[in-house]
């Protein structure tokens, strides 16, 4: 389990990441070894958590307004660089999207300026100097750091806040993915400069470079295979020549039609009927703790997800995330096929390799005909 469930806020779950732990435990560490007592170290510790709670709002900002345009948040998972919000999608309306991405660092902004007016009224000082400070000056740090979140979250490196913003302003004069190619470029970009500028001054940005990089090429990707899946349904996509299981077949047989291929989910089906699922983790976990000579059937799951072949298949790609990536088609009872990913991917490049066929020939013609006006001009 990679992160634990610490509560939940206007229904969303919040979570924590293993590696958050190891945050904090290393701020108590450098705060012990650098000579401050204890309650230098818990007040550091204090700031760290406040900061995170912080970045726990600036997620329920955007997660909040998602739900203003039916769009469910699934959980914010809390890293040591920052704040997750898992959305069960993104909208492809430019405005709702601008709108979503400028929310979290609006709220960091909003935090800054209630802070300015309780540090105007108060003792505390906004000298940049007490960021580092250990203990003191509470509200001046908060207020620097809410500042800086707006700021660094604006950046327009695709797919942080600022990125998403660029991304909606672009799709507001262009097609969808031509926009999302545009801004993963700009934030492989900026990942490219904080990468150098981790290897020169700060280490902490290498992590930022690669999740900056890796969430740009995803999301793009992502992006480009929702658009070949377009009004596609699930008969186009699905597999119809895969494994299947007898019940009554022995767990020793299933070991071995899972080491002569590449399938990892089998249904299993008797008399033509779906009566369960069975992934390589089911069968080894199986394998591990009974006898290789008991059925199938004791190790398959009998709960599972299906999908009927007219269903789009939009509406189901994040289902695909979460079913160990195998879905049975079924009509009625029987099995009809089985979606997959790699069957996905086949899908999305030959679809991806039609339209750039077309892209080409449309260019073509277009030089073409260009060339066939100008020789008719002169």
């Amino acid at each position: 389990m990679n992160a634990w469930k610490v509560g939940r806020v206007l229904g969303i779950q919040i979570y924590i990441h293993w590696s958050f732990l190891i945050l904090l435990v290393w701020v108590a560490v450098a705060g012990a070894m650098t000579g401050h007592d204890w309650r230098s170290v818990a007040w550091s510790l204090l700031f760290v958590i406040t900061i995170f709670a912080i970045v726990v709002v600036h997620e329920l900002a955007h997660a909040l307004t998602a739900r203003r345009f039916g769009i469910r948040t699934r959980g914010i998972t809390l890293l040591p660089i920052g704040g997750v919000s898992a959305l069960e999608k993104i909208p492809e309306q430019p405005r709702q999207e601008l709108l979503m991405a400028a929310a979290g660092p609006a709220v960091n902004i909003a935090l800054a300026l209630i802070l300015l007016v309780m540090l105007a009224s108060g003792s505390e000082t906004l000298s940049l100097s007490v960021v580092n400070a250990a203990v003191g000056n509470f509200l001046g740090r908060l207020f620097w750091i809410n500042v800086g979140l707006a700021a660094f979250n604006l950046l327009p490196a695709f797919p942080m806040d600022g990125g998403r913003v660029l991304r909606a302003l672009l799709a507001m004069k262009m097609d969808y993915v031509r926009a999302t190619d545009q801004a993963a470029a700009m934030g492989r970009l900026f990942a490219g400069l904080f990468g150098l500028l981790g290897f020169l001054f700060n280490p902490f940005l290498i992590l930022i470079a690669i999740f900056i990089w890796s969430g740009a090429g995803h999301e793009a990707a992502m992006v480009r295979a929702k658009s070949c899946l377009e009004n596609a349904v699930v008969r186009d996509v699905m597999v119809t020549e895969f494994c299947r299981l007898l019940p009554s077949e022995t767990l020793r047989a299933a070991a071995g039609t899972l080491l002569t291929g590449f399938q990892r989910e089998f249904p299993v089906v008797e008399d033509g009927r779906l009566v369960g699922m069975l992934s390589d983790s089911d069968l080894m976990k199986a394998l591990s703790s009974h006898s290789p000579d008991l059925p199938v059937s004791i190790a398959m799951r009998k709960r599972f997800e299906t999908v009927q072949p007219e269903r789009p298949v939009q509406e189901i790609t994040t289902l695909l995330q979460h079913e160990h990536g195998y879905i049975p088609v079924v009509s009625g009872e029987n099995l009809v096929g089985l979606l997959t990913p790699e069957g996905l991917a086949r899908t999305i490049e030959a679809k991806t390799a039609e339209r750039a066929r077309a892209r080409r020939l449309a260019e073509r013609i277009d030089r073409y005909s260009r060339s066939d006006v100008v020789s008719a001009q002169s």
